[in-house]
């Protein structure tokens, strides 16, 4: 199974007044990189969500946001009852400094009393710290699974692109073998030609090093091994795509390898026809480099 790196996720919950947002996000990477921003509140948390993406998750840029909203108590009003009392003690301070001085004070009333700043507040809402976090917690498993499902669903999008791709790569590494073929007689025409020149130009010449010449010649245009390891390139490849272990790194190691055969095939040429398909190859090859980035 293939997986890929690019995936996103969300999901949102409440609990005792507390509503929450998830949201997980992944896209290509090197390496594995976990980035979290998740409300200090709740403990525990970190260590749980990071344990459990990192036993589903060995490779990508991946960051997880956790939001908090607590719902508030619009019109719900309450006594701050230790504010309250030294409201309360103050103004019976005042009455008996006033009575002994000989001045007389009206009485406040409730409102007086409500009106002094910080006795009457909006209520709160308490939370149950254990509890909602084990709520929250319990979303984890879900979120994961939702963001696994879209990196199954994109690798399997990208095994079957791959796949065709590898079936181009055969097709043009066949193309080239009947290619070398048929440029043959060419070679061999272009090689006495030059052999006829080296003859009638020089006086006098050694034989041993027009063999080793010509077998120069020869090599420098032979592109059986380039054809070989191209087959066995695209064997490998087939390989990594069956595997269920993540492979991506290995994909681009043979991508490069594959560059690298398709190179030499061109400069090898020695002939339009299969200079064109050393082209095309670079070409495939290079669409294909692009996909397996994203591969796990």
């Amino acid at each position: 199974m293939t997986y890929s790196m690019t995936a996103f996720a969300s999901r949102v919950g409440a609990h005792a007044g507390v509503s929450w947002q998830w949201e997980m996000r992944g896209v290509n990477a090197r390496g594995y990189d976990l980035r979290l921003r998740l409300p200090d509140s709740i403990d525990g948390l970190e260590p749980a969500l990071r344990k459990a993406v990192g036993d589903v998750v060995a490779r990508g840029n991946v960051t997880v946001n956790l939001r908090l909203t607590r719902e508030e108590t619009a019109g719900q009003l309450t006594l701050d009852e230790p504010r309250l009392d030294a409201v309360l003690s103050a103004l019976d301070a005042i009455q008996e400094r006033a009575f002994a001085k000989g001045v007389t004070l009206g009485q406040p009333t409730a409102a007086d009393v409500l009106n002094q700043r910080g006795v009457l507040v909006a209520a709160q809402v308490q939370d149950d710290a254990a509890a909602l976090a084990t709520a929250i917690q319990a979303d984890i498993a879900p979120l994961l699974a939702d963001f696994c499902a879209m990196r199954r669903d994109e690798g399997t999008y990208l095994h079957g692109v791959v796949d065709g791709q590898l079936t181009q790569i055969t097709t043009l590494t066949d193309a080239a073998e009947k290619a070398a073929a048929a440029r043959l007689p060419q070679i061999r025409a272009n090689m006495t030609a030059a052999l006829q020149r080296i003859t009638e130009d020089a006086a006098l010449i050694e034989e041993d090093r027009v063999v080793q010449e010509l077998a120069v010649v020869a090599m420098k245009a032979d592109i059986t091994e380039e054809i070989d390891r191209l087959k066995a390139h695209v064997q490998a490849a087939r390989e990594l795509l069956a595997q269920d272990a993540p492979s991506g790194r290995k994909f681009d190691f043979l991508a490069q390898e594959f560059n690298r055969e398709a190179n030499t095939l061109c400069a090898k040429a020695q002939s339009t026809a299969l200079t064109a398909i050393g082209l095309d190859l670079k070409a495939v090859i290079d669409q294909m480099r692009e996909q397996i980035q994203n591969v796990e």
